[in-house]
């Protein structure tokens, strides 16, 4: 099989597992969290096999921003799969597992002007591999942030549309910084790992990725320290977490987008 198949039929275990959550959801009934589990890890394993096919070209490692984007969006829905395992997050899978079909799909439709690495040192690919689990713990926690705040929105205002497909708040706020705390961890070591092993600091972009990033780990350091100590919760979690994320986001896509399509538009 070559790389469209494997991302073809991703795709379609995707639909399929959010498809089968989603309609659990409108029938106000439990859907199968087998079948939702087993479909997306069938499509968690296709995703993988077309990443690998994408990143590992002929001519090289495609560091490039949509092969990369199909990378991440694949730790996210490992990450919430498995969290899912333990914990009441499967409803996820209606915001995630779409966007994972949409970067599979964007990445078979663009290609873009950049050039292979011939080669990756061991210290290079340790630091893309600990980014992208902190960029995937991290965007769970943005989700999960999102609902938590439109849960707090609706208990406050009486209103339980969303809130009676939801676990209880607590629960909720619990996963949440159980997730922001390992995905600091992760950005930490990835952030360390990038100043032990990206010698070559005028790389285009660098500088910008790394200000924002660490911009970004403050955001959470600084949460995750008022969540500590005085408690912070809710909505103020909620926006201190999306700030942090969006910030990773400008940081890496932001300077990817203007390096590789901007810029050689």
């Amino acid at each position: 099989m070559n790389a469209t198949i494997f991302g073809i039929l991703a795709c379609l275990l995707y639909l399929v597992s959010a498809g089968a959550q989603l309609l659990g959801l409108r029938r106000e009934v439990q859907a199968k969290h087998l079948f939702v589990s087993l479909t997306g890890l069938g499509a968690i394993v296709l995703h993988g096999l077309f990443s690998f096919s994408e990143l590992d070209t002929d001519q090289g490692i495609d560091l490039s921003i949509m092969p990369m984007a199909t990378l991440i969006t694949l730790a996210i829905s490992t990450i919430l799969v498995a969290s899912s395992l333990r914990r009441p997050v499967a409803n996820l899978v209606l915001a995630i597992f779409p966007l994972a079909i949409i970067t599979i799909l964007a990445t078979l439709a663009t290609k873009t002007g950049h050039a292979p690495r011939e080669q990756l040192a061991p210290g290079i690919l340790l630091h893309i591999i600990l980014s992208v689990i902190a960029y995937g713990l991290l965007a769970v926690a943005a989700l999960q942030a999102v609902l938590l705040s439109f849960g707090d929105y609706e208990l406050k205002n009486r209103k339980f549309g969303l809130l009676r497909h939801m676990p209880p708040l607590q629960t909720m706020e619990t996963l949440l910084f159980e997730l922001l705390w390992s995905g600091l961890t992760f950005l930490t070591l990835s952030i360390v790992s990038g100043f032990m092993f990206l010698s070559d600091l005028n790389l285009p972009g660098l500088i910008h990725h790394t200000s924002i990033t660490l911009a970004a780990w403050i955001v959470f350091a600084i949460l995750l320290w008022g969540r500590y100590r005085l408690g912070w919760r809710g909505a103020a979690a909620s926006r201190w977490t999306l700030s942090g994320f969006a910030l990773l986001l400008l940081g890496y896509f932001g300077s990817k987008l203007v390096l590789e399509i901007i810029l050689q538009g």
